[in-house]
Parts: structure tokens; C-alpha cells; sequence
């Protein structure tokens, strides 16, 4: 479980002398050495824990050199949880403990400069337990594979031979605000672009009866930045 923060200046880069986020991520390239050994990285096993405090700890401790008490915006944390109810963790089966580190960990996140990513199959938990995690999460999202050839598929998308997967958007964050947020889209392509850029599209529907258009023309690359200010922020 990588757990780091980064300083301002890490996220933005000069262009024409103004600052811009940094959206440009070639797969085909290793994660550079530097991200992972920096002064404010800590990376955790949670193969071999069988006690969550053990996770819960570090991560409190973490939080600590990040609190918004001092107004300030300088650093952010950002906590990734790959896999968390894998059966390889001990602590698989102890649902109710899973649960309470997810509020616990919700909890500091709300105190603190930082944001927290957690994946997990929901397919490995009881349709309750699952419901609960996914009511923990301010946002919450779903990714889901694409079979190869498939016919019924292929002739309702429009891109179907570049697509990866599908991006499901089914709650966003609503934080200090009384009114719900309504997206323009709620389902995503997930297309592959020459082996390197990963592009997330609103999903086209093709045409039926020889009607013309797009379902949406709005698309969100990883790649390369966008002049119409979409959902997505890379």
C-alpha cells in the first residue's frame, strides 16, 4: 500500500509561464525510481498483517505532517489501497474490522490535506457488506471488462475494437454542498491509443436506422489536455 505526499510544485509544471497540471503518463514507461524513494513516501504490506491497527497506525501517523489547521495547501497526501479484501490479506474475513478502518481512515482523511483511493472485487464480498463500502465512499466508481468479439456489443458501440473496459461513474462527491451533482455522463470508454495513452470517452452509442451523430461528444484523454473543461480532472 503506497503512502506518500508530494509537495505544489510536484503537481504543476511551467507552460508559456503558467502553471498547468501535469497530465501527460506514457504507459509504456516504468514509474520513475524518484516517486518511489522519496522523503515523504512509506509503502505498506497489508499481505501479511492480520491486525489492521498495523495499517491503520502508519497511515494516522502520516496524516499528522498534514493537518489543515494551518490553512495552508503546500502538500497532499494521497493514500492508494490496491485489492483490500483480497484472500491473501489474513484479515479477509473479518468483515466488521475492514469496515471500521475504512470509517477510521474516512475519518482522518476529512482532517487532513489528502485523498484516498480503495479498490476492491466486490465479488469476493457478501452483497451487504459490499453495499456498506460502497456507502462509505464519497466517490465511487466501477470498472468493467470488455469481452473480446463481442457481436451484440460491437454493433451498439461506436470504437468498440479500441475499447478496454467500461468507466461507471455512480456517486461523486458531494462535500459542503446541499445540491446534487449531475454529470453529463455516467458511463465511460476505456480505449488503449497506440499501445501508450490511456483515453477515457463518454460512451457513443451507434447509430440505429441510419440515424447519424453521437450519443456525446465530450471526451477526457490522460494524455494530452483538453479545452473544454470537462467532469474529469486529469
Amino acid at each position: 500500500m503506497p503512502v506518500h505526499a508530494k509537495t505544489q510544485k510536484d503537481f504543476w509544471a511551467l507552460s508559456d509561464g503558467k502553471l498547468e497540471y501535469c497530465n501527460d503518463f506514457d504507459l509504456r514507461k516504468p514509474l520513475e525510481t524518484h516517486f518511489l524513494s522519496g522523503q515523504h513516501i512509506d509503502c505498506v504490506s497489508i499481505l501479511y498483517n492480520s491486525d489492521l491497527v498495523a495499517l491503520r497506525d502508519p497511515c494516522a501517523t502520516f496524516f499528522t505532517q498534514f493537518s489543515r489547521n494551518d490553512g495552508s495547501i503546500a502538500s497532499a497526501v494521497r493514500i492508494a489501497i490496491q485489492s483490500f479484501c483480497t484472500p491473501q490479506c489474513k484479515y479477509s474475513n473479518v468483515e466488521w474490522d475492514m469496515l471500521s478502518f475504512i470509517r477510521s481512515l474516512r475519518s482522518m482523511i476529512r482532517s487532513s490535506n489528502a485523498v484516498a483511493v480503495v479498490t476492491f472485487p466486490p465479488s469476493l464480498l457478501l452483497p451487504s457488506v459490499s453495499k456498506r463500502w460502497q456507502h462509505m465512499a464519497d466517490t465511487l466508481l466501477s470498472v468493467r471488462a470488455i469481452p473480446d468479439e463481442d457481436k451484440e456489443f460491437a454493433n451498439l458501440l461506436t470504437g468498440y475494437q479500441d475499447m478496454v473496459g467500461l468507466l461507471n461513474v455512480h456517486k461523486v462527491a458531494r462535500v459542503n454542498t446541499q445540491g446534487p451533482v449531475i454529470l453529463d455522463a455516467t458511463t465511460f470508454s476505456i480505449k488503449l491509443q497506440k499501445r501508450r495513452f490511456l483515453v477515457l470517452e463518454c460512451l457513443n452509442q451507434a447509430p440505429i436506422d441510419g440515424a447519424s451523430g453521437n450519443s456525446y461528444g465530450t471526451s477526457a484523454s490522460c494524455s494530452s489536455s483538453s479545452k473544454t473543461r470537462t467532469h474529469l480532472d486529469f
